[in-house]
């Protein structure tokens, strides 16, 4: 026998025993669903994390290729999209930006929440020494919630300023955020024309907010109400009131009234999310909740965690609005006492 030929007998046979391994390994794994990812799993998975590192605003601190490995090794198995729900949850809290968040079809139909006609907790009235008082609660809703919303708080503020408020109280206690505009459209007014705030990206870009006739202005987008009718004052002394409530939306107006002239703060830190969140629908109605931007005051500061008040009072949930609301008491004397009021 060729020494030769004996030598290639013999490598045929090996490779014909590699090849019949290798396809008894691939036929296993396309039947052990507890080891692979479908097709369709994957892509979808893929497309979130893609949108996620595209976008979000901490993108820079994530160690990428180990997050992506991490989430495959957490969506193992998954047939479906929604099997991949943990995994791109644990991605956005990898972020660690404490704002960003998923939203299954089912709790993204629920977010949009039912069209209200009240909304509860906005509120205008007139406190003594001539004073306005507006609370603004956070809101997050249907088109019609919103325009409800402008509505009633645009009403509450005039009927407050029917005999000339000398300054105003806005309290932001409570205000878990939600949409940013409906607030302004409100507050504008008392807040004043001019750059009020900011929203900065990761590459540092501005979109400025713009206020304009007692309307809101962000970047190049052109207001979602028409102007307000006007106060008594265009430039009233206003003290704002937070807590640890206050929250993303809610914070965005409590930025926008730092370092505006005859202005103070009262009450607690703010829960510490002043950051802007822009929503993605994934492809079976899923949404990302993606925190994009930071908010910045009219001085260009940028904030991303609690936001301090100028005089700090603890106050009880339970104590706003009565006799033992510190807090009130303390933005209501110092109201007293600027020039505006008597």
């Amino acid at each position: 026998m060729d020494r030769r030929s004996g030598l290639s007998r013999c490598g045929a046979l090996g490779l014909i025993l590699l090849l019949a391994f290798a396809t008894a390994c691939s036929r296993h794994e396309d039947t052990a669903p507890d080891d692979r990812i479908s097709p369709k799993a994957r892509a979808y998975l893929t497309a979130a994390l893609d949108l996620i590192q595209k976008r979000a605003l901490r993108r820079d601190e994530v160690d990428w290729p180990e997050v992506r490995r991490k989430a495959f090794t957490q969506a193992a198995g998954a047939r479906k999209p929604s099997d991949t729900y943990p995994a791109i949850e644990g991605v956005l809290s990898a972020l660690g930006d404490g704002h960003s968040h998923f939203l299954s079809p089912a709790a993204a139909k629920q977010s949009a929440g039912a069209s209200l006609d009240t909304i509860p907790g906005l509120v205008a009235k007139r406190l003594s020494y001539g004073l306005g008082y507006v609370a603004l609660p956070g809101v997050q809703g249907s088109t019609h919630t919103y325009d409800t919303y402008v509505r009633q708080g645009r009403r509450a503020v005039a009927a407050a300023d029917r005999k000339g408020a000398r300054g105003w109280v806005v309290d932001l206690r409570g205000n878990r955020g939600g949409n940013m505009h409906p607030m302004f459209a409100v507050v504008a007014g008392i807040l004043g024309d001019g750059n009020v705030g900011a929203f900065v990206g990761a590459d540092g870009k501005r979109v400025v907010w713009t206020v304009k006739d007692g309307s809101l202005k962000v970047g190049a987008n052109p207001p979602m109400w028409p102007a307000a009718r006007p106060l008594s004052r265009t430039h009233p002394a206003v003290a704002v009131l937070t807590d640890g409530q206050t929250a993303s939306a809610g914070e965005a107006v409590a930025v926008a009234f730092r370092d505006r002239p005859a202005t103070r703060s009262f009450g607690m830190r703010t829960f510490g999310n002043p950051t802007g969140n822009n929503p993605h629908r994934l492809s079976d109605g899923a949404k990302l909740l993606l925190t994009e931007m930071k908010e910045a005051d009219r001085t260009g500061r940028t904030y991303d965690g609690p936001i301090p008040p100028d005089e700090e009072f603890l106050v009880e949930p339970k104590d706003i609005g009565t006799s033992r609301d510190r807090a009130l008491d303390a933005a209501t004397h110092w109201l007293g006492r600027q020039p505006d009021c008597p």
